[in-house]
């Protein structure tokens, strides 16, 4: 397919993106995947990771944190809980929330809800991981 396939990126406070990308790479609740043009149909959830769109030598990369993917042969829609460029990120805070999500873990603390704060932590290493 000469012109890629559409991507469509939503979050509940804007389109986040909208265009033709050759690839997309995320992580689903599965694990990593590469959709390509004519991709078989398919609906997954998407887990934390780093998006990256490839529009012909250019890899736009954003912080995907949770939501839903349908791909279609000539599309793929990403409904996205939060979806951020790199320039959106507050890389301090972003650290200062690994630094309370690994404090609470390693407190072992019976009261502690282990997986929200394994959650924050996956969130906080995303964003982290798009620092330059």
């Amino acid at each position: 397919m000469a012109d890629g396939m559409k991507v469509k990126i939503i979050t509940p406070e804007k389109q986040f993106y909208e265009g033709n990308a050759d690839m997309i790479e995320l992580t689903t609740t599965e694990g990593d995947i590469g959709v390509y043009p004519e991709h078989i149909p398919l609906t997954a959830v998407v887990a934390p990771g780093v998006l990256k769109i490839h529009e012909g030598k250019e890899v736009k990369e954003a912080a995907l944190i949770s939501g839903f993917l349908t791909i279609m042969p000539d599309a793929v829609t990403i409904m996205a809980e939060i979806a951020e460029w790199p320039d959106e990120i507050d890389f301090a805070r972003a650290e200062q929330a690994r630094v309370r999500a690994q404090r609470r873990l390693s407190e072992h603390s019976p009261e502690m809800d282990v997986a929200r704060a394994e959650m924050a932590l996956k969130r906080a290493l995303v964003r982290l991981g798009l620092k330059h």
